[in-house]
Order: C-alpha cells, then structure tokens, then sequence
C-alpha cells in the first residue's frame, strides 16, 4: 500500500519529479504504522529559503494527518535529500511512539479487565 493523497508544493523553488519520487520512496518505510487507515492526507512543501547566502537552506515540511491525528514535521537541511531524510527520521519516530503508546494502553486495559476478573471468580 501507498500513501494515495500526496499534495506537493514548492515556495521559492520549482518542484522537480526527482525529489518527488524520492519522498515518495522514503515515505514507503513509514507504511507499517499506518496499517489499513483509509483516512491518510500527506502534504509536502519544499522550500528553499532565501533570506541568507551560505548554510542549511533547503527546508522539507510533511504534515501527515491519519484517521483525524496530524503528525507534523520539518527540517532545514543543506540540500533537500539531507532534508528529506531528516523529516522521514522525525516522523518515523513520532509514528512509532504513537504506536507503542497506543500497544501499551490496550495491554494495560487488558491487564485490567483480567484482574476484574479474577476478583470476580
């Protein structure tokens, strides 16, 4: 499964299909926290910042909304891959966080209604 909804935009740049693939392909390893969620908006701004000559200036912007929860992340990088890489790194830690809080939670319900349970027997 892929991300079907990926709304590109670029600011003070043109939006070259490369660097589209290239988000498209990263954005595949973060896949296995999304599961069967029909409800995925990806939006990817590239930017390239203007305001000084030398230094990190290429900025990667994904907001990630799954199922009503938005997951936002960005990154000024030297160039855009290093940029791309970065934001892929941030969310793939939000996304497993998320995840585990949420493993951790129903185990805990779980324990719980085990233990009603047993006091009950």
């Amino acid at each position: 499964m892929t991300i079907p909804n990926i709304q590109y935009k670029a600011t003070n740049t043109e939006l070259d299909i490369t660097l589209q693939g290239l988000m498209e392909h990263k954005l595949e390893s973060i896949e296995k926290y999304l599961g069967d969620q029909d409800a995925v908006i990806c939006e990817v701004e590239f930017e390239k910042e203007t305001a000084h000559q030398s230094g990190k200036h290429f900025r990667v912007e994904v907001n990630l909304e799954v199922s009503g929860k938005l997951y936002r992340v960005e990154a000024t990088e030297l160039s855009f891959e290093e940029a791309i890489d970065e934001v892929r790194d941030q969310l793939d830690k939000q996304l497993r966080r998320d995840t585990k809080k949420h493993t951790t939670l129903v185990r805990r319900g779980s324990q719980m209604i085990k233990s009603m349970m047993r006091k009950g027997e």
